[in-house]
């Protein structure tokens, strides 16, 4: 491969996984609203491709009851994967909390160089390391270590199929909030994008949603920008224009995705999208500083910030969990709390 192309795959892969995996997730659930029984028909095909079970030995405090989608509160790692010279590493992790009886859905996204104890290796590191270190077995314990919350399921990508799903839909609308430039990482052109609506094509898709300089909102822009293309992948993938087009987003999906979420339940996480449809994502923030240590920089996450998550995305999963109050930056129990009631 030449130096040229791999700096391309490298610019390519590049600080967008947040996009990539969400959409691909909510494409996996929503995509068989009106088309049940071909979403399940094409996953099943490509089963032996994502499907990848769990070693529950290897990872501590996991939930040996089986979830029930459509009923229980269930939480999903959405991971995606960088390939680094000396393996693989995690560059993005995003904790996806829903409630079916309540119908909440809280996001979580945990930043790549937050310094945590990664029980695989012993000691405090980045985050990022903990998948390869054990894989993704390692990086669930890892985020369980963390926040205190099981995982049931998660989903992990090397995604350089995100332009494929865009184009096999035929394109994506979107509404550019304000005309700027942005270099395309295929040809490395310059491409002008003008406010107002415009179709754009995988590789268009892709240098839209990686602008951050240029945009008057910095991070908040471009996080605006993301959720716009999720919402429009999402929105043609769920529409009955793309019916036909399943088979290839599957096959897209299967070359680059791995899964522990069986086939099986496809049809309930379809009964559950129906569902929360229309259910704001609620997303929250892991608080805290830069700081370099030996000339390494990490993210030190804000402990009382780690605590509030914890017990917010334990009593949307209905767990029986201490509780934090704001006020006076003290713990209690559920059971001191009925103490002091009396």
């Amino acid at each position: 491969m030449s130096v040229s192309r791999s700096r391309k795959r490298k610019i390519r892969r590049k600080r967008f996984w947040r996009v990539i995996i969400l959409a691909l997730f909510l494409t996996i659930i929503g995509g068989g609203t009106f088309l049940a029984y071909d979403l399940i028909y094409s996953a099943n095909k490509a089963t032996s491709e994502i499907y990848q079970e769990l070693d529950s030995d290897k990872i501590a405090n996991h939930r040996s009851e089986e979830v029930e989608i459509s009923k229980d509160p269930f939480n999903i790692l959405l991971v995606g994967i960088e390939d680094q010279e000396g393996g693989e590493r995690s560059d993005v992790l995003m904790l996806v909390t829903v409630n079916p009886q309540t119908e909440e859905v809280k996001m979580l996204s945990i930043p790549r160089d937050t310094r945590t104890y990664v029980p695989e290796v012993g000691y405090n590191t980045k985050i990022t390391h903990s998948y390869s270190n054990g894989g993704i077995e390692s990086t669930i314990t890892t985020v369980n270590e963390l926040l205190d919350v099981p995982i049931d399921y998660y989903i992990t990508t090397n995604f350089d199929g995100f332009e494929d799903i865009v184009d096999t839909l035929g394109g994506i609308d979107v509404d550019v909030p304000f005309t700027f430039k942005a270099q395309l990482t295929d040809s490395l052109k310059w491409k002008t994008y003008y406010e107002g609506n415009m179709e754009l094509n995988g590789n268009e898709a892709l240098a839209y949603v990686r602008m951050r300089k240029k945009d008057p909102k910095g991070d908040m822009g471009r996080n605006e920008r993301q959720q716009q293309v999720i919402k429009a992948i999402v929105n043609k993938g769920t529409s009955f224009s793309t019916i036909t087009k399943i088979d290839d987003i599957m096959e897209d999906l299967g070359a680059n995705v791995k899964t522990n979420i069986p086939p099986s339940k496809f049809a309930s996480f379809i009964k559950l999208y129906s569902k929360i449809k229309n259910t704001n994502i609620e997303n929250l923030t892991l608080k805290g500083y830069d700081e370099y240590i030996d000339d390494v920089y990490f993210y030190i996450p804000d402990e009382d910030s780690i605590s509030e998550l914890s017990y917010e995305l334990n009593d949307t999963l209905g767990n029986s969990t201490d509780s934090y109050t704001a006020e006076d930056e003290t713990w209690q129990t559920d059971a001191d709390q009925q103490e002091n009631e009396y």
